[in-house]
């Protein structure tokens, strides 16, 4: 009953802060309900009282918005409350769900934290490199980490103010957790070497290209995640494979997809050390060795 208590009376005082009276003992029975009885996540059942509140009340969601507190992101540390955050947009991911408008990582000064933009939100999209405010957002923990939701209850404000990020100078100890599109063996424009198509540049159509290979990846350190590039020389000190092996490996497999399979099978979930610079968007890597031993290795050893 702890969690429902706090959770009521963080409603209870937005509420009261915000000038309006609740009924504290009706706002439990129906968290209770709502995350006992149908299994709803916390948050979730936070944001449906607080919209039957507002309903009952006939109260202006901006009347509410405006109380939630301005927080760094590495003061979200609990699910269940309503925050706003200054914060730069970093990277914005594939959405698996058709409920989700947009989800990716979002960052200032303290940390980097994963934010989900519900579709029912009905928000303008933010884009990447670009500083918003993020007003009445609700924390919430997913698979362990922290995370911030965009609800119709939210409000997402461009601003002129360019946000910081942590500082440059990285050095990571982490699991990569996820290896992106555009990573393996590719091919690259021998006029602007960005990466090709199908042998077509965008910016030069089709042309000329060589072959290049190359990472792209996350690696989660159990607090932030961290975007990572690994080329061909940092993913040949790993796995023994550089272009030359690559090439071979797709010959024989006659896809140039079978080298991008191999290599997450040898780094996916997998531990490292890493140390670089970070760029606008990603941590360029100058260093990376596996740790020395790591959790697959302990786990063998504990059977």
């Amino acid at each position: 009953m702890g969690g429902i208590d706090k959770l009521t009376e963080q409603i209870v005082k937005r509420f009261r802060d915000s000038g309006f009276d609740v009924d504290a003992k009706e706002i439990s029975k129906r968290l209770n309900l709502l995350i006992y009885e149908f299994k709803v996540p916390e948050s979730e059942a936070v944001r449906t009282v607080t919209n039957y509140l507002m309903k009952e009340l006939d109260i202006d969601r901006e009347q509410l918005a405006a109380e939630s507190p301005l927080v760094r992101i590495a003061d979200v540390t609990t699910p269940g409350k309503w925050v706003s955050l200054k914060a730069k947009v970093i990277q914005l991911w594939d959405a698996t769900s058709p409920n989700i408008s947009q989800v990716g990582l979002i960052g200032d000064e303290t940390g980097i934290i994963k934010f989900v933009t519900w579709a029912k939100a009905e928000k303008e999209e933010v884009k990447e490199g670009k500083s918003y405010l993020f007003k009445n957002v609700v924390t919430d923990s997913f698979g362990g980490r922290m995370q911030v939701n965009v609800n119709r209850n939210s409000q997402i404000v461009e601003i002129e103010e360019d946000v910081q990020l942590p500082p440059r100078e990285l050095e990571v100890v982490g699991a990569l957790i996820a290896i992106q599109q555009n990573s393996g063996l590719i091919r690259r424009c021998k006029l602007c070497n960005r990466t090709m198509t199908k042998d077509i540049c965008p910016l030069h159509g089709k042309t000329e290209g060589y072959d290049d290979l190359r990472i792209k990846g996350i690696i989660d350190d159990g607090k932030n995640f961290y975007e990572v590039i690994l080329n061909e020389d940092n993913i040949r000190e790993l796995t023994g494979i550089g272009l030359k092996e690559a090439r071979k490996i797709a010959e024989e497999k006659l896809e140039r997809s079978a080298v991008l399979a191999e290599l997450k099978n040898r780094l996916l979930g997998r531990y490292f050390r890493v140390a670089g610079m970070r760029g606008e968007r990603y941590l360029i890597v100058r260093e990376v060795e596996f740790l020395k031993q790591d959790i697959r290795q302990i786990a063998g050893e504990l059977l």
